[in-house]
């Protein structure tokens, strides 16, 4: 089974993310779920400055807020634009303000690294890189960082062992201070084709030449070698 039901898990509750994360020691923003409009304004007092909203289960960046302070949240909460949770949690998380506005993401295929992508942050919180999420930008969001090396990677790699995860895509954040916060997890992870493209490399190549060769393993023996 790749990417079974653990996998699952951690993508249907972003909390689940989180408690797993700190459970191995990587950092996250701190982060409060909440379940109802009282709750949620609760959350956001503990809270000393901005702070983001996001959907316990959601994608693509939909949905993800930041608020300056606890007014605005109430005043989004009763407004036309909310749009509950699908399973009503709400989770609020301190923002981490980077110096430069990107983040990046890490992708991994069998488990092991493939490359980093620098994401522009500085057109919203959309960043799913598959073609079918393209927004309008007036340059190119995702740039595949070569021989990208992190002490991150080697805390992922465990992290994806253990909960048994072999294809991920993997986020974190850098603040002013140079401390990298993870924040996502995405095992139903896309590739962006025009980043891939400006350096020759393939995630879909990739993730075809490892699922064939799980295969030749359990079909002959591991004696069919499959290329990429």
């Amino acid at each position: 089974m790749i990417n079974g039901s653990r996998a699952i898990q951690l993508e249907l509750s972003k909390a689940a993310q989180y408690a797993a994360l700190d459970a191995a020691g990587i950092r996250t923003p701190h982060t409060v779920p909440a379940l109802g409009r009282e709750a949620v304004l609760a959350a956001a007092r503990r809270f000393d400055g901005a702070f983001i909203t996001k959907h316990n289960r959601g994608g693509k960046g939909l949905g993800v807020r930041l608020f300056e302070h606890g007014e605005a949240l109430a005043e989004w909460l009763d407004g036309p634009d909310y749009d509950p949770p699908v399973d009503g949690v709400l989770l609020l998380q301190e923002y981490i303000r980077a110096p430069a506005p990107f983040i990046i993401r890490t992708e991994f295929v069998g488990g092991c690294f493939l490359y980093a992508v620098r994401v522009d942050t500085s057109e919203g919180f959309e960043l799913c890189p598959a073609e079918a999420c393209a927004v309008d930008a007036a340059r190119p969001l995702f740039e595949i960082l070569p021989d990208f090396t992190s002490p991150l990677l080697d805390q992922y790699r465990q992290f994806l062992s253990v909960n048994r995860i072999q294809v991920a895509g993997i986020e974190f954040i850098v603040d002013a201070a140079g401390h990298a916060y993870t924040y996502d997890i995405n095992t139903n992870t896309n590739y962006n084709p025009a980043a891939e493209a400006e350096v020759g490399i393939s995630g879909m190549d990739a993730l075809a030449g490892y699922l064939g060769g799980e295969l030749a393993k359990r079909l002959y023996g591991g004696a069919m070698s499959v290329a990429a």
